[in-house]
């Protein structure tokens, strides 16, 4: 009876997980390199959007990309992604595609390297 049981409940949690399908769909891709930035390094709150940078949230900077946009970052050398809202504008540096949040980087996994390649993937609600 147990096992009958276990099974239902494993049934009952795999039909949920089908259930919670990505609500986004992808409009355009950009690969580079990204980095991370802080409160520290920002040395401040202020973001270009007005809203307060804070070190633990889903946001990036991106030079041209609308404020509000929604964008998928894909760690390129570990295959971890988050998805971020752009606050900011940056990163200034060469070769880099956008600046995350230090909260972010930490869930891609990249604090200590600093600077890895990532796909970014520009997102839109799927209607």
């Amino acid at each position: 009876m147990m096992a009958l049981a276990s099974l239902v409940l494993v049934t009952g949690c795999a039909t949920n997980l089908k259930d919670h399908k990505d609500p986004y769909v992808v409009k355009s891709t950009e690969e580079g390199k990204a980095s991370w930035y802080s409160i520290k390094t920002n040395y401040g709150t202020k973001t270009a959007s007005g809203q307060k940078l804070c070190n633990k949230a889903a946001t990036a900077a991106h030079k041209t990309l609308p404020m509000g946009t929604k964008v998928r970052v894909i760690n390129l050398a570990n295959n971890k992604s988050e998805i971020v809202t752009i606050t900011d504008r940056g990163p200034y540096k060469k070769g880099r595609v956008i600046d995350v949040t230090i909260g972010t980087a930490e869930k891609l996994g990249f604090v200590q390297r600093g600077v890895v390649p990532v796909r970014v993937e520009v997102l839109s609600h799927k209607e």
